[in-house]
């Protein structure tokens, strides 16, 4: 009896290390087999589950867009201005990538040690080497037998393993070129030449790729580490 009991803490031992080794300052993370290396975290920032969305940010911001202002244009339908500095610290501009830059990126502002946003080339990577699946995971309610089905992305690296990426829209969608159907994650990389837009990672159930958006627009986030 008392060596099936040793066998028993031995093998929870070696899971609890297993499952601690994949974490980084408490939150876990995903290798996906890549070959850069880049390890992509399980779930957004601020999402307690891989299947919750998070927190919306515009570029550059480190505060989600509870913060914002009221509203981001003018009566006239034309983009105001100072609305948007306001609402983005990196609006206008001309800034370079912010990854691991603690007064910009986001996830190594709220989540420290190593992890911070990943740059274009990153998620590029992602697009390229690695298998998407849409799908729909279970997210289970506070309440019994009430459950929600949120649509997404399960993205499989060359290892096998995957992460999933939810769908969640962006806030507030000023220009509107948002779908609550679809993604939209930044990334750490301004567009070149530009003091007003920077990469991001958009999908639907049709497609997904890396293209630019406008600053002020909150995204979610999916940090990255080395």
């Amino acid at each position: 009896m008392k060596k099936i009991v040793l066998i028993f803490l031995v093998a929870c031992a070696i899971v609890f290390n297993i499952h601690a080794q994949n974490k980084i300052n408490g939150h876990e993370y995903v290798d996906l087999g890549l070959p850069s290396g880049t390890k992509w975290a399980t779930r957004n920032v601020g999402a307690s589950l891989e299947s919750i969305r998070g927190d919306y940010y515009a570029w550059g911001e480190i505060k989600d867009t509870y913060f914002y202002t009221n509203s981001s244009r003018t009566y006239h339908g034309k983009v105001d201005m100072t609305a948007q500095q306001k609402n983005c610290c990196t609006y206008g501009k001309r800034i370079s990538n912010i990854s691991g830059n603690v007064k910009y990126d986001v996830a190594r502002a709220n989540w420290g040690g190593s992890w911070r946003m990943p740059t274009k080339e990153e998620m590029t990577e992602l697009v390229i080497k690695c298998n998407w699946t849409w799908t729909t995971q279970i997210e289970k309610g506070l309440f019994k037998n009430f459950e929600t089905k949120v649509p997404g992305y399960k993205v499989t690296g060359p290892n096998g393993n995957s992460i999933f990426l939810p769908v969640g829209g962006c806030s507030p969608d000023d220009w509107g070129d948002c779908r609550p159907d679809m993604g939209y994650y930044w990334s750490s990389t301004p567009l070149e030449n530009d003091n007003y837009r920077a990469y991001y990672l958009s999908f639907g159930s049709s497609g997904y790729g890396v293209n630019d958006f406008m600053r002020p627009e909150g995204l979610l986030i999916r940090p990255v580490s080395d």
